[in-house]
């Protein structure tokens, strides 16, 4: 039995507002000009090059603002970016980016009267470009290139993820490695929270040590080399004196230090903190004994100080965030009216939908929210963070969040797992949404995340995937095999021929055996293979004991005594050796199918 093979999917991701093809593809020649400007954006043009050599494009003439005459031609900048644009696109008919929301653009190809190749990537702006040159690299192949139309732009102004997990945070590799892939799928911000790092929470105050703000400089640059907007996040809750001209200094100077290294967004997070016992008496004594009313006016003041003293100091620094106390409701309550009322109007809260962990989120629930917080709304989804299932990996999409959200909030961070390389299933899952919400399905885009991210290796990611897939806001759980499950048990139920649906289900479960050496040969990703070892190592385990399940359902029906015993004495030791095993995989899935084959094969 093999893997099923990939669905269709779209051919670029995120899915783009709006694509159509204009007449016949056209070949890749050695040949080919680069015209950009001198505004050109800088990692927009190193994309291009990079589609361009890796399409077979071996002679690249570039040009400044002119035609190179060559017989494919890529212009690259969108009118402020180089002025040559706007020309090849009126020969080829299409219309330009004005009018298309920040990040949009316009990706065209087609012929000219003297049968030339043209493409261009226009952006609204830099960003735009750049995305317009992600989009180019899916569709330019060694294969050729399509006569294409695409007008893109995103649903969400702020489409990301936020590493604010418990436990042991990302390497720096591997957040190197993010920055990477949220610019491959469009995403513009990370807010930079890991609660394990001390000078983040426990010794706020306390400046980076010169090594490791060195590391952050690498990773600030990384992300603007991806048009991703870095954000600090800083923690003080846990000790602050909210009324200090101290701790406000304290506050200032650790943004002013991340602002020197090239920061431009900036967080503060209250969240997870008491609020109603003080850390100093001179708070009880500005704002009153400690109640969730005098929480919300202090951090109100502490906040408004800091967008004063630091925000208004530095004009291209944008609104400062804040994740409020009260992150997870709608409810009216005494801290949410002191927010809404003297909280500065610029400030961003984060809110995490309705629960912690919300099932689902409307867009009823995102406009309740900035109407009750009086602010505008940057959620903290929860999703696939796992930090309270720390034996699961959640490899499902994003599901359950309406597309209204996109609009009643200025956008979504992604909570991910403490895996960096497992949660890129889902987070490539949440882009798409973010990008295109109106459009999303959660299935075709965990489709197109599976072949993305498993190469050569997708049929078998996809196997080891799909037993992971269940979580607090997706309740499906292995879906190809739950069905040949469930036809087994039928006809042993009403005592039919069990032999072939047995037999499907040992197929399956031999691919569940052989998924972690075909990872290991396939999978381009070592540090995915790392990460999920301890999974992928119980993962083939189970296939091993599925595959002897099955097959005693059969030797049970046919009343092969020995046989029989043979394999529940078999089944029993591999067993007890998958429960030594803290790792969980496929819940109420593989074990349930075990326990039930020795029970119902039992004397």
């Amino acid at each position: 039995m093999a893997p099923v093979e990939a669905t269709v999917t779209p051919r670029i991701h995120p899915t783009p507002a709006a694509i159509s093809m204009r007449g016949e593809p056209f070949p890749v020649t050695p040949d080919v000009g680069l015209v950009t400007g001198a505004r050109t954006d800088t990692p927009a043009v190193a994309a291009v090059r990079t589609a361009l050599a890796s399409a077979g494009f071996t002679r690249v003439t570039e040009a400044t603002e002119s035609d190179p005459g060559t017989p494919v031609t890529v212009w690259v900048g969108g009118p402020a970016e180089n002025a040559a644009t706007a020309g090849t696109l009126d020969t080829l008919g299409v219309r330009g980016p004005a009018g298309l929301r920040a990040d949009g653009y316009v990706l065209a190809s087609g012929r000219d009267s003297a049968d030339r190749e043209h493409v261009v990537l226009a952006g609204v702006d830099g960003a735009g470009t750049f995305y317009a040159a992600q989009s180019l690299r899916q569709l330019l192949t060694p294969a050729g290139m399509p006569s294409v139309e695409v007008r893109d732009e995103p649903s969400a102004e702020h489409r990301g993820t936020i590493e604010g997990f418990y436990g042991q945070p990302w390497s720096h590799a591997d957040r190197l490695d993010q920055m990477d892939f949220y610019g491959r799928t469009k995403q513009n911000i990370y807010v930079y929270a890991p609660k394990d790092d001390p000078y983040h929470r426990e010794k706020w105050r306390e400046p980076y040590p010169p090594a490791e703000l060195a590391r952050l400089k690498e990773l600030v640059d990384r992300a603007a080399a991806n048009h991703v907007g870095f954000t600090f996040a800083l923690s003080p809750g846990l000790s602050i004196c909210y009324s200090s001209d101290a701790d406000l200094r304290a506050l200032v100077d650790k943004f002013e230090s991340l602002y020197g290294i090239g920061v431009r967004q900036f967080n503060i997070p209250l969240d997870d903190i008491s609020y109603d016992k003080w850390n100093c008496v001179e708070d009880e004594q500005k704002f009153g004994p400690g109640s969730p009313a005098s929480a919300g006016a202090a951090q109100s003041f502490v906040l408004n100080r800091v967008k004063t003293a630091f925000n208004d100091k530095h004009p291209d620094v944008s609104p400062l965030q804040t994740v409020a106390t009260e992150y997870y409701d709608i409810k009216e309550s005494a801290y949410k009216k002191a927010l809404r009322e003297q909280l500065d109007p610029s400030v961003l809260v984060q809110w995490t939908g309705i629960g912690v962990i919300a099932p689902t989120i409307t867009t009823a629930d995102a406009r309740a929210a900035r109407e009750v917080f009086g602010h505008k709304i940057l959620v903290w989804d929860n999703y696939p963070v796992n930090d309270y299932v720390k034996e699961r990996l959640l490899l499902g999409p994003y599901v359950g969040r309406e597309p209204g959200i996109t609009t009643e909030t200025v956008g979504v961070t992604a909570n991910p797992m403490n895996q960096a390389q497992a949660s890129k299933i889902a987070l490539h899952t949440s882009a798409d949404f973010l990008w295109n919400a109106p459009a999303y399905d959660p299935a075709r885009s965990w489709e197109a995340a599976i072949a993305d991210l498993g190469g050569t290796a997708a049929n078998w990611l996809r196997v080891f995937a799909e037993n992971s897939h269940s979580s607090r806001i997706q309740p499906v759980e292995s879906a190809t095999l739950t069905p040949l499950i469930a036809e087994l048990w039928r006809a042993f139920e009403q005592n039919q021929d069990v032999t072939a649906p047995a037999a499907k289900v040992n197929e399956y479960f031999g691919l569940v055996e052989q998924t972690p050496a075909r990872l290991a040969e396939g999978l381009a990703n070592p540090r995915f293979l790392t990460e999920t070892k301890p999974w992928l190592d119980k993962f083939g385990a189970y296939g091993a004991a599925g595959k002897i399940a099955a097959d005693l359902l059969v030797a049970y029906q046919k009343g092969d005594t020995a046989t029989v015993e043979r394999l529940r004495a078999d089944l029993t030791a591999k067993r007890d050796e998958l429960h030594a095993i803290p790792q969980v995989l496929a819940p109420g899935v593989f074990d349930p199918f075990l326990d039930r084959a020795l029970r119902d094969t039992g004397a």
